[in-house]
């Protein structure tokens, strides 16, 4: 081996007299040195420092608007709160659309921003969005309760325990949950801590209407005494001397007892409310949302972690500290581990890494392999190199380590190595002709720098859609192009820099190369007629690489597709054609589901069912799972969110809003085969024992959340219409066997008592419509009357009647109310009684009714697939659609072509840089056209290989087809380029094209073998898996194409060029 800094002697000393990157590394040789060893300290630093988490971050584009009107029918809410939200609203350009629900007494207005916002504009839009809404509060209803935002839903709260306790009562369980929140707010990474599931402690006043009626009293006019005594009033201050004195009036109600003794006036009674009425605390019965834990009554506990933090660090410290606290609670109270993010996430990056290093390996392999030992030794040592400056790059720009970069590795791994390939291959190559180690290094520099360094370019623009996508589903996928474009160009560098100087120490000189043909790589070479056997020692010193029994096979076959030019052109054509209209047979798909162990169970009743009901079904549920654990394995917890859905604990998750008819079970399973054996469990359950539930059984998803993956929206202002059009597209709907639980968005009215009053008979009487409403909603439900303040809490006083009265709907009309004048007036004789309908919600969208009809897939079909089934079943339908009304297909096809229309918006600048790029370099145009045509060869490939493997064609796979145009062109044009120097040099076309072909055979294919190769781990991949094999199979047929297509293409296209210039 040459001695370091030594350069050998200079047999071509004209390529050391320009600028020459190779030329300097080797003339340099301890600077470089010291900035590998730099680099390689440094990358192992940085990846320890890099933040680990599931899934990128992504900008959640909603916002929620709610509010409260008590006593409003849902049509009521839709035109007097809802419409007046919805329509000032419509001044925001930026808002792609609201989609709203009114029910009685509550209106909700989701606020979606359009897709093509930029991030950083997200908080601006939320502050014009409250000032809107602000500028018209004084247009609602004078007695609108309340009026709330919230945009936090980016929140996520991937590591959430149960706390439980026996014998303690919910309040008493909320507070040694607050001392654990406190505890774990102090951790480093720890954003937030939130408790889930509280039940609010209330006041309870019980007493009967009927008692109070005889004593002359009414219930508003109880609740105005009790609010009047219980209200804060400043009192005063008063000079004295030096000093400021407050006064302080006692007289609030601060006790149990102060309540019990206050004092009421009844005709000429003197009493105390404790004489009348039962006072004591409680809770609402039945709760409005609560929590089981594996049966048992609950709260959550959710941690939520800073922006860019370490999930791994975050997860021993939270060990560390639950361990410490569950030794300081009480006897029996006891935390539970419900989710733990950091675990998923350790899986999650030792799988990837498993899958770096296996691809890793296979890289390794092929390049000693194929190279030999010492060639091979010197592309595995630039990999590591490679990485570490990589994994700098990414702590740099902030890039964290989760599924999505993970691949991205990987995926680059397979293409970092080919610059480095083609340098140290056209180095050896050089060497093995007899130049000097210097002049080989130069020489590679000088031939190939510049088509690599464009190569590598327009395989970083293949990327460069993504990078440009505004959407949530372009900023899910963006560290696809910020870690393929970071590793390809420091792959760029260091084959420029880094090979040459590995090269000149490890590659072995002429000698070398023959001087041992018993070794079993010597021997598979001369086997496969990749060398010939020396016939004497000065053969083996000089020889011409090229002038072996395979090269010469190969020239024969170049130089058949160039004398056939048309048989081979044509053919390829029609290959392509073929793999179009194969195309078609590919399922399309969105993003596939995650390989998370969550099972999640929605229960949707109808809408006017009671929280009675919802609590039935869900431990009838509850009980059916704990069966089926025993006659199976035990899952690891289940956790019931009853009359709410779970918080966010998972970034995709489509998170439900609270509902009294609404439940969720998460059951969090054992391992993926329990988790499909368990669904399938549960599906067939719901068909057959839970018919009156609108269940869906669902996997969690990844990507944006999309929710139900085939959906149909029927959008019109005649009610009745939609309905009726909802209902036949639902009926095509069952009748697909690729679709399982149709459902409707919304349902038919909901049942209704009306109380319709005589408004002149009342007033004769000295009755009002507020006096009646008071005494229905304190017999039937509760009236909230003031509050009690107890240390920093809050808790509501509220009224309601006796246990006895409080459930007699049947003696609604025998009610009396008080009149004026302290008359008591039976209900009956100032209202007529009567049953009805009304709507229990109307679901809008931009302002128009809206009715969703839609259904999960059975068994493996996709979305898409489906979606165009039905869209094509329902044609009929369509054509004969009511005036007014339209039907817009939604679902994964719908957020499937926003993610692919944003990416679409990045393909001219794509086409542009690769246009300049090809023109800097080849600096023809019919050149660069050539170059160009290459690209689509790809599609040859991807859909054979998606079709023999039986893989959707997704998201994610299609951006791997953009870029894997961008690999085809990158062969391209480093052939091309080839061609174009030997016919400078003098060559004939035909000689130019068959010798460029045979010279740049090696490099092509290893570069290719290494980068379809690598992908084998890629494959096991649920989510990159599909576009591991299309790169794999577009890059395998191109890699062909590209040795026998192209010499053909660029002679038909130079005698075509040549004729047209004559």
């Amino acid at each position: 081996m040459t001695a370091p800094n030594m350069p050998d002697n200079q047999q071509h000393p004209e390529l050391h007299q320009r600028f020459n990157l190779s030329t300097w590394a080797l003339k340099n040789q301890a600077l470089v040195l010291y900035f590998i060893i730099l680099t390689l300290i440094g990358g192992v630093l940085a990846y320890t420092h890099l933040g680990q988490s599931e899934d990128p971050p992504f900008t959640f584009k909603v916002m929620l608007v709610r509010a409260s009107w008590p006593g409003a029918s849902a049509q009521e809410v839709e035109q007097q709160v809802t419409d007046r939200i919805e329509k000032k609203l419509q001044e925001i350009p930026s808002i792609d659309y609201t989609s709203s629900y009114s029910r009685p007494g509550e209106s909700v207005v989701f606020i979606v921003i359009r897709d093509n916002t930029f991030s950083e504009k997200i908080p601006e839009l939320w502050y014009q969005i409250r000032k809107k809404i602000g500028d018209i509060r004084h247009t609602f209803p004078g007695d609108l309760q309340s009026l709330t935002f919230n945009d936090e839903f980016s929140d996520v709260y991937g590591t959430m325990y149960a706390i439980t306790a026996d014998g303690l009562n919910p309040q008493q369980l909320k507070r040694q949950a607050e001392w654990v929140r406190s505890r774990l707010l102090k951790l480093p990474d720890v954003e937030k801590v939130d408790l889930f599931g509280e039940q609010p402690q209330k006041i309870i006043i019980e007493i009967s209407n009927q008692k109070l009626t005889s004593l002359g009293i009414s219930p508003a006019q109880l609740a105005q005494m009790l609010k009047q005594q219980n209200t804060v009033i400043g009192s005063g201050t008063f000079d004295a001397g030096p000093e400021r004195i407050r006064l302080s009036v006692s007289g609030r109600l601060q006790t149990l007892e102060d309540l019990r003794q206050f004092p009421i006036r009844a005709g000429n009674q003197n009493l105390t409310l404790g004489e009348i009425a039962t006072i004591k605390r409680g809770y609402a019965d039945p709760p409005s949302q609560r929590i089981h834990f594996n049966g048992q009554s609950a709260l959550l506990i959710g941690v939520s972690m800073q922006q860019g933090g370490d999930v791994i660090a975050l997860g021993e410290a939270l060990q560390q500290n639950i361990t410490s606290v569950q030794k300081q609670l009480p006897v029996g109270v006891q935390l539970h581990s419900v989710t733990s993010q950091p675990d998923i996430v350790q899986h999650s990056v030792q799988d990837f890494v498993h899958s770096l290093t296996e691809a890793l390996i296979i890289v390794l392999a092929v390049s000693l392999l194929s190279l030999g030992w010492r060639t091979g030794i010197v592309v595995a040592v630039a990999i590591p190199i490679v990485l570490a400056g990589t994994f700098l790059m990414m702590d740099w720009f902030g890039i964290g380590l989760h599924k999505i970069s993970l691949g991205a590795l990987i995926l680059a791994l397979g293409l970092l190595v080919d610059d480095a390939i083609i340098a140290v291959e056209m180095m050896a190559s050089k060497m093995e002709q007899g130049w000097a180690r210097m002049d080989a290094a130069s020489f590679a520099f000088t031939s190939t720098a510049m088509p690599m360094l464009t190569g590598t370019l327009v395989t970083v623009a293949g990327f460069l859609p993504i990078a440009i996508a505004v959407s949530s589903t372009g900023e899910y996928t963006r560290s696809i192009f910020q870690v393929s474009a970071i590793a390809l160009t420091l792959s760029w560098v260091a084959a420029v820099i880094v090979v040459p100087f590995l090269g000149y120490h490890l590659l072995p000189d002429a000698a070398q190369q023959t001087s041992a043909p018993g070794g079993v790589m010597q021997k598979i070479k001369y086997f496969l007629g990749f060398k010939n056997k020396p016939e004497s020692e000065a053969s083996a010193h000089h020889h011409d690489i090229y002038e072996t029994k395979f090269y010469k096979r190969l020239q024969g076959i170049v130089s058949w597709c160039v004398m056939h030019k048309g048989i081979v052109i044509i053919a390829t054509i029609i290959l392509f054609v073929v793999s179009m209209f194969s195309f078609g047979k590919v399922q399309q798909q969105f993003f596939p589901d995650s390989t998370r162990l969550e099972i999640v169970v929605d229960l949707r009743l109808a809408e006017n069912a009671s929280d009675q009901s919802t609590d039935e079904a869900v431990k009838k549920l509850e009980h059916w799972l704990q069966q089926w654990q025993k006659n199976h394995a035990p899952v690891q917890n289940v956790v019931s969110y009853v009359g709410s859905g779970a918080p966010r604990y998972y970034l995709p998750l489509d998170v439900q809003l609270p509902h009294r008819a609404f439940a969720q079970l998460v059951i969090l399973c054992d391992n993926l085969h329990q988790r499909e054996s368990l669904r399938n469990d549960l599906l067939t359950l719901f068909e057959h024992d839970f018919p009156q539930l609108r269940a869906s059984i669902l996997r969690l998803e990844n990507g944006p959340p999309v929710g139900f993956p085939v959906q149909f929206r029927v959008d019109g202002q005649n009610l009745q219409a939609i309905r009726e059009v909802a209902h036949k597209i639902a009926d095509a709907m069952r009748a697909n066997p690729h679709l399982r639980n149709v459902q409707l968005g919304w349902e038919e009215p909901s049942k209704v008592i009306h109380v319709d009053i005589d408004q002149h008979k009342a007033r004769l009487l000295g009755v009002s419509s507020p006096d009646i409403a008071q005494l229905l909603n304190t017999q039937y439900y509760e009236q909230v009357v003031s509050e009690f303040r107890e240390g920093n809490e809050r808790i509501d006083l509220v009224m309601r009647s006796t246990g006895a009265e409080h459930s007699k709907l049947s003696q609604l009309a025998q009610l009396t109310v008080l009149s004026q004048r302290g008359e008591r007036v039976p209900l009956a004789q100032v209202a007529n009684i009567h049953d009805g309908f009304e709507e229990g919600v109307i679901w809008r969208r931009n302002r128009v009714p809206s009715l969703t009809v839609r259904a999960h897939l059975r068994g493996n079909m996709q979305a898409p697939v489906v979606s165009t089934q039905i869209t094509q079943a329902i044609q009929p339908i369509l054509q004969k659609l009511p005036a007014g009304v339209t039907v817009e297909t939604g679902g994964a096809i719908e957020e499937s072509a926003k993610g692919a229309k944003s990416v679409a918006k990045g393909v001219p600048l794509f086409f542009a840089a690769v246009f300049t790029l090809l023109m800097l370099q080849l600096r023809s145009i019919s050149n660069v056209l050539l170059v160009v045509l290459t690209a689509p060869l790809g599609m040859i490939g991807i859909t054979f290989a998606l079709l023999l493997f039986n893989m959707p064609f997704g998201f994610v796979a299609m951006l791997g087809s953009i870029a894997l145009s961008g690999m085809i062109m990158r062969n391209s044009v480093i052939l091309v380029d080839q061609i174009n120097q030997d016919i400078e040099e003098g060559a004939s076309l035909e000689q130019a094209v068959v010798q460029s072909t045979v010279r740049r055979f090696r490099p092509i294919v290893l570069t290719a073998a290494a980068a379809i190769l690598a992908m084998i781990p890629l494959t096991r991949s649920v989510f990159f898996g599909p576009m591991a094999v299309a790169i794999m199979g577009g890059l395998a047929v191109a890699t062909v194409l590209t040795i026998l297509f192209v010499p053909a293409l660029y002679t038909f296209w130079a005698r075509l060029t040549a004729r047209t210039a004559k």
